[in-house]
Formats: structure tokens, C-alpha cells, sequence
């Protein structure tokens, strides 16, 4: 399938949102917006990602026109596969201990998980998505005082399912809705106006109803704030809209003027090797780009991503972990049916083969 670039752009800046967050300035002092700006990238373009994961699963699994037979096997074998190799190199990035939480493990875990539900329809995977929205939350919340988990190093599956920046058990829903976008026609104008009015109305429904519950509640308690990374439904539903519209406005421009969005977009084409790469520029610099970070090395951190991408993607085409992942999980997909023996009934010995120059012996030959 051809590549979409309003996906591209939208997972570009997904990738450049999460550089911001890892190394970008903190203004909590300001009070419009209240936070400061930096908060606009916490949390936000991580749910961006994940809802991109979504959609991503779509699209290996044919799009608006899903895959049935041998070839629904093929992408679901792509996927798995690709998830094994996204737990290796999520695991590798982890080991190298930067102050960053790596979300490749959980995204893996839940890129995997959407293999079960190739072929729900897309009014099941909104129930569904909106079901764990709901009730995510809160079952996390009684679980995750029973157990330890360790965000630092989410390695193993309770930090997978219950951790306190990523939890499995309510990001699902982010891959749920991204697979239901992606079953649609996203070069059609009319998916791009409802992806904008569905997208306005949960950052209403989102944000507007944690201000609502704080006013009737007199207080903000851990279900009805709208923080990041608080996965409450609110923050869920407030995120998902953020998503809608982002990607809503990336493939209205991509079909209109996409050679306008190519360094943007070639970013969203390497997003696993930018990801990368930014851990990789963390790990070699130290702690202190993190924990003291100046306007010039965060503006580095984004120039550097977006021109090693965008010529990259020029001159080489897919990014260099792209091209192992695409070439490892083809290679491992490339199944056929076995040619099967005619089916005969019980009991039913199947007549010896003629050769072709034999006289016939049939009732015909006979009369």
C-alpha cells in the first residue's frame, strides 16, 4: 500500500513531541496556558504514537478493505513479529538507563494485542475503546496497590499492563480507535471533516468534564483529572481528540500540498530510527540534557532529527531500523497454502490416475 503523508507528518510530529518532552524546556510558572507550554507535549504526542500504532495495523492489514485468507496470516505474522523485534530493541534502549520512560515495550505488547481484533468492525473497536476508557481506569487503580511495578524499567508484563506512564490496560483503547481511523478512506475529505468534529468534541468532552467533576466535587481526586499521563478517562478522552484533530489537519494538507510537509513527514517515515536515535544522542551526552535542558540543545535535538530524516528519506528511501523490520517480518510472513490432495469420502478409494494416452474405460467409450 502506497504511503499515506498526512499519517507520515502526524507520526513526525509525534516523534518530534516526544523529543520536545525529553528535552525540551519546562515552563510551569506561566499561567496561560496553565502549566506553561511544555506541558502540551507531556503525555499528548505519546498517545499520538500509539493511536499511529493503531492505524499502522490498519494499514498492514489492507486498510479501508481488510485482508481475508492467507493474506490476513501474512499481516498478522508481520505484526507479531515486528512487536518481537520492538521488545529486543525496547528492552536495549532501556538497559542503556537514560531518565527517559521508553514506551517500545508497552507499544509492542499493544501492537501485538491488535491482532486479535483485525477483523472486529469499526463500531466494535469505538464500543470497545470506549469500554476500557471507562473502566480502564479505574480497574488499574485497584490493582496497582497490590503489586509493584517498576516504570523505570518496564520489562516485565504487571509494568506493562499497570504502569504509571504507559498501562496497557487503558492505552489499548488509543490503539482501538487508531485501527477503526485507519478502516476508513483517509484520503477522502468527508473522513478528514469527521476526524476533526469527533477530535473537537472529545477534547470538549475530555477536558471539559474534569473542570466539570473538579466544580462538583470541590476537589480533584485520581479518576477525574485530566493530567498527563494519569490515564484517567478523561486524560483518554481529552488525548484522543488532541490525536482526531492533529491528524485530521495532517491529511487534509498531505493531500493538498504534500511536498510542503516532507521534512515533517519523512520524520514520520524513520519514527522508529529518530526514536532511537534521540535515546541513543541522550545516552552519549548524559543526564543533564534531560535534567537541564537549554533552548539551543533541544532546538539541536529537533534540527538534527529532521534533517537526518528528510535526507535520508530522499536519497535511501525507508530509514535503516524501518528497513530490518520490514525485511525480517516479510521474510517471516512469506507463507502459502500447501497444495492438498483431493478430499474423498470415507470409505471411497480415489480411482488410479490415468496416463494421458490411455483409451478411456468409461460407460461413454462403451456404448
Amino acid at each position: 500500500m502506497r504511503r499515506i503523508v498526512g499519517v507520515d507528518t502526524a507520526r513526525g510530529l509525534a516523534v518530534l513531541g516526544m523529543v520536545t518532552a525529553h528535552v525540551g524546556l519546562a515552563d510551569p510558572e506561566r499561567t496561560f496556558p496553565p502549566g506553561g507550554w511544555a506541558q502540551l507535549t507531556d503525555g499528548r504526542p505519546s498517545a499520538l504514537f500509539v493511536l499511529l500504532a493503531g492505524v499502522g495495523l490498519a494499514l498492514l492489514s489492507g486498510g479501508d478493505t481488510p485482508v481475508l485468507g492467507t493474506r490476513l496470516v501474512q499481516a498478522r505474522l508481520r505484526i507479531l513479529v515486528r512487536a518481537v523485534l520492538l521488545v529486543v530493541l525496547g528492552t536495549g534502549l532501556v538497559l542503556l538507563e537514560t531518565p527517559v520512560v521508553v514506551i517500545l515495550v508497552v507499544y509492542a505488547a499493544l501492537f501485538a494485542a491488535g491482532t486479535a481484533v483485525l477483523r472486529w468492525p469499526r463500531w466494535a473497536l469505538v464500543v470497545t475503546a470506549t469500554v476500557v476508557a471507562l473502566l480502564g481506569p479505574v480497574l488499574r487503580q485497584q490493582l496497582a496497590v497490590h503489586v509493584e511495578v517498576d516504570d523505570a524499567r518496564p520489562l516485565d508484563l504487571l509494568t506493562v499492563l499497570l504502569g504509571q506512564y504507559y498501562p496497557a490496560i487503558v492505552w489499548i483503547a488509543y490503539v482501538l480507535v487508531g485501527l477503526a481511523v485507519g478502516r476508513s478512506d483517509l484520503r477522502a475529505g468527508r473522513t478528514h471533516a469527521a476526524l476533526a468534529a469527533w477530535g473537537a468534541g472529545l477534547v470538549v468532552l475530555g477536558h471539559g468534564g474534569a473542570w466539570a467533576a473538579r466544580l462538583l466535587l470541590g476537589s480533584v481526586t485520581e479518576l477525574t483529572t485530566a493530567e498527563p499521563h494519569s490515564s484517567t478517562f478523561f486524560e483518554v478522552a481529552g488525548n484522543t481528540g488532541t490525536c482526531l484533530l492533529v491528524l485530521a489537519v495532517c491529511l487534509a494538507v498531505g493531500v493538498r500540498w504534500p511536498r510542503a510537509l516532507a521534512p515533517v513527514s519523512a520524520t514520520g517515515a524513520l519514527a522508529l530510527t529518530a526514536y532511537t536515535g534521540q535515546l541513543l544522542a541522550i545516552a552519549v551526552l548524559g543526564d543533564d540534557v534531560v535534567w537541564q535542558a537549554t533552548a539551543t540543545s533541544w532546538l539541536a535535538f529537533l534540527l538534527v532529527t529532521v534533517g537526518f530524516c528528510w535526507l535520508w528519506h530522499a536519497t535511501v528511501g525507508r530509514g535503516p531500523l524501518e528497513t530490518v523490520l520490514h525485511a525480517v517480518s516479510v521474510r517471516a510472513a512469506d507463507v502459502a497454502p500447501d497444495t492438498l490432495p483431493p478430499r474423498t469420502e470415507p470409505g471411497h478409494r480415489p480411482a488410479p490416475a490415468r496416463a494421458p494416452d490411455a483409451p478411456r474405460t468409461d460407460p461413454v467409450d462403451q456404448r
